[in-house]
């Protein structure tokens, strides 16, 4: 191999890694974050109020660089999965949808959720009777969102169990139904729904970035 050829497959390795650790390092910038501002802001209750409704009030802005950054970071993430999984099971979906829930996390902080159920303080209880269309818009791309992570999480659990790696295949698929439990019973309006549904989305977020994380270290 020439010094130029080298150098191009020792950059493109670094590349490759700095693009892994952008989908490694999103789900816990989100977590760490949202629930940061969950347990400190006040008039907040993870019992009530989904995670979205942070982006409301004076600090609000916390939240909304939360969702923008961690979407950008998803996105490019998604380029480093693409190049590592290409040509394995799995190997073209499961990239595609991390993009897709990045997409979905960057419209979510490009449209504010309304205020609600006493969240920020001076809010009256309860849901609002009207929705703004910015509310309904973020609600989209929640949707969008989590539809995107659950099945990117069930084709990873494909992409592991076709590679006899059955361990990350269980928690692959373990991830998704969380996420697909929590947003469920969050939907039906059962009690500490909003709660499932952070559990839900924090855990199917952080198994994608732990897959990036693994193979960033094969990368080394």
């Amino acid at each position: 191999m020439t010094t130029t050829a080298h150098a191009t497959t020792v950059n493109a390795r670094i590349s490759t890694r700095a693009l892994l650790g952008s989908a490694a390092a999103a789900a816990p910038l989100w977590a760490v974050l949202s629930l940061t501002q969950a347990a400190t802001r006040e008039g907040f209750s993870l019992l009530r109020h989904p995670l979205s409704t942070l982006s409301n009030g004076p600090l609000g802005w916390i939240q909304i660089s939360n969702f923008l950054l961690t979407g950008i970071l998803t996105v490019i993430g998604s380029i480093g999965l693409r190049r590592v999984l290409r040509g394995t099971p799995g190997g073209i979906w499961a990239p595609r949808l991390t993009l897709l829930s990045g997409i979905g996390l960057i419209a979510a902080g490009a449209f504010v959720m309304d205020p609600a159920d006493g969240f920020p303080t001076g809010t009256p209880l309860g849901t609002p009777t009207e929705l703004t269309w910015p509310s309904y818009a973020h609600m989209a791309a929640g949707t969008l969102t989590f539809t995107s992570l659950i099945a990117a999480n069930y084709v990873l659990g494909q992409h592991f169990s076709r590679t006899a790696d059955r361990g990350r295949a269980i928690a692959s698929r373990v991830a998704a139904t969380a996420l697909l439990l929590g947003n469920g019973w969050a939907m039906s309006g059962g009690t500490a729904g909003t709660l499932t549904l952070a559990i839900g989305a924090i855990t199917a977020m952080m198994w994608i970035s732990a897959v990036a994380a693994r193979y960033r270290s094969r990368e080394a």
